[in-house]
């Protein structure tokens, strides 16, 4: 099966979850949907007869303006399915700021207008700026306006940490795939982890307006085993001593 890591033209869905947390997402955001359903047409349903019942105003009594017994229901039953929305929500908030000893610390600044990737957890200092490529420069199978010159290696099976921070103004750090998405805030310095289940490329884009070319600073994480990343890394290490 062929995997959505980047936007198709006319997509409607999300794309395909590569971490645990991006699972969660789309599974609240389906179990959400069944329940908009099934209000939609109850309360459709209701309004059309209260509309065929009383459009001719033919029917006067007591319960026609006040009811008890139907006030407490439609204020009991909302109350009920905002805490079943509720609770998984706020579990899921809660696992996708938790930091779960992680094996690697990656910082990501964001720059008018691209992104400087720093390896926290080596020796040396290691760090590079990815820019968007041209359209002119592009490759055959390359995605115009998401392929970069940079892209950041990340190994799989592996829990990471994700710094992230601004150097002017305010850019959103998001990749839908893994279900990231953090403003980078300059003076501020916002973490998140990932957990990536699966190769590939993922790409993703600043999510913030952020001046006159936030369109054009996209992001491109190259997802491999632990031991290309290494190679990967031994690499930007000789590049940067």
């Amino acid at each position: 099966m062929v995997k959505c890591d980047a936007a198709l033209p006319w997509q409607w869905g999300f794309q395909n979850s590569a971490s645990p947390i991006m699972e969660a997402i789309i599974e609240l955001h389906d179990r959400i949907m069944w329940y908009l359903i099934i209000i939609f047409i109850v309360v459709t349903y209701i309004l059309m007869r209260t509309i065929i019942i009383f459009k001719d105003n033919k029917i006067s009594n007591k319960y026609s303006n006040h009811g008890t017994l139907i006030e407490i229901v439609w204020t009991i039953i909302p109350a009920l399915i905002l805490i079943s929305i509720a609770l998984p929500s706020f579990r899921l908030l809660y696992l996708m700021d938790d930091t779960l000893d992680p094996s690697l610390t990656v910082k990501v600044i964001g720059k008018q207008w691209y992104w400087t990737y720093e390896l926290a957890d080596v020796e040396e200092s290691v760090g590079f700026d990815s820019y968007m490529v041209p359209t002119e420069d592009l490759e055959l199978g390359d995605l115009r306006l998401l392929q970069v010159d940079n892209e950041l290696y990340l190994p799989i099976s592996t829990n990471i940490r994700i710094l992230v921070t601004g150097a002017d103004v305010i850019h959103s750090f998001a990749i839908p795939s893994l279900g990231i998405k953090v403003d980078a805030v300059p003076g501020r310095l916002n973490q998140i982890s990932t957990f990536i289940k699966r190769t590939g490329k993922f790409y993703g884009q600043c999510s913030e307006l952020c001046g006159v070319q936030h369109g054009f600073m996209p992001i491109v994480i190259n997802a491999v085993t632990l031991d290309k990343y290494l190679e990967w890394e031994n690499k930007m290490i000789d590049e940067n001593s």
